[in-house]
């Protein structure tokens, strides 16, 4: 039988997002240098904010890489959740940037130049975003990587940014209606400040501890029912995701008479389930008596 292939670190795909960064950002550079459009520019500008970006995705998946030590008992995939929300205050830094220029476009008109030109390396620098957010958001989902997903997410937006600006350039040159241009700069900037908030209140809401989604839950939830039949109950189930870990506590419920060894295999036998239902799963379970009223005073903590 072969070997499975290793997978590659998750820094690996964060410097390949950095090199896409770069290379985007010249091309982007280039073509509003030729043709001083507002809607290239803006679409430059959002690259800076990339290249930013992905050197914080890049430090932040390697934090959250390092193991458990005495001061991080539950690892640092927690960072990542800093690195999404600062990508999300970039990307509303780089809209007011350009709803400034796409106003100061419409004070004082210009004739753009090159068009063409622009519209070509435009083209070529949405095509290597494109293929980076792809892998970036593939990888991101596959291992639970919020900083890569978060990149890849940003890194969308800009595609889509961009193709806006290219059909919006092509109408322009066929056209001659010069004013699209600060129009479709200041359209942009409000659909990139939407982006940035989302990015920041999900950042939030990881770090506030947000439970494990709906279906997560359901599959947790339809476990530990299995074991009514053999006299178990559970109550105080509590969850919660860092990054690319879930973590979740429950109490279970089982008859005073049972010795501790039997509790304790019963509890053994849950969680592994539970781990292989759900990955990278951190399972704490406590046993009680199901017969003592104090039992299920703590009931009241499920959530």
């Amino acid at each position: 039988m072969s070997k499975a292939t290793p997978q590659r670190p998750l820094t690996y795909y964060a410097w390949w997002s950095i090199v896409a960064a770069l290379l985007t950002l010249a091309l982007k550079m280039a073509a509003w240098k030729l043709t001083g459009s507002v809607g290239l520019l803006s679409d430059a500008l959002e690259s800076i904010v990339n290249v930013i970006a992905s050197f914080i995705a890049l430090a932040t998946v390697w934090v959250s890489a390092r193991p458990a030590d005495e001061d991080h008992a539950y690892g640092h995939t927690k960072v990542e959740y800093f690195a999404s929300g600062l990508e999300g205050g970039l990307i509303m830094i780089a809209a007011i940037g350009i709803g400034y220029s796409a106003v100061d476009r419409i004070m004082h008109k210009q004739v753009l130049e090159a068009l063409t030109s622009g519209i070509l390396l435009s083209i070529v620098a949405t095509v290597i975003n494109l293929l980076t957010a792809r892998m970036l958001l593939r990888v991101g989902k596959a291992r639970r990587s919020v900083a890569l997903e978060a990149d890849g997410k940003h890194l969308m937006t800009d595609v889509w940014t961009s193709v806006a600006v290219i059909a919006a350039m092509g109408l322009v040159a066929v056209s001659g209606w010069h004013w699209l241009d600060p129009l479709l700069g200041f359209a942009l900037a409000l659909h990139i400040i939407v982006i940035g908030l989302k990015l920041v209140r999900d950042a939030l809401m990881g770090l506030m501890d947000t439970g494990l989604p709906a279906e997560e839950m359901e599959v947790i939830k339809n476990i530990l029912a299995k074991y009514a039949s053999e006299g178990m109950q559970y109550h105080a189930l509590g969850t919660r995701q860092a990054g690319a870990w879930r973590f979740m506590t429950v109490h279970l419920l089982v008859p005073g008479d049972w010795t501790v060894q039997r509790g304790h295999e019963l509890a053994e036998r849950v969680e592994e389930e539970l781990r292989t239902s759900l990955e990278r799963l951190h399972v704490l379970t406590h046993i009680e008596p199901i017969e003592d009223p104090v039992s299920w005073e703590d009931v009241q903590i499920e959530r």
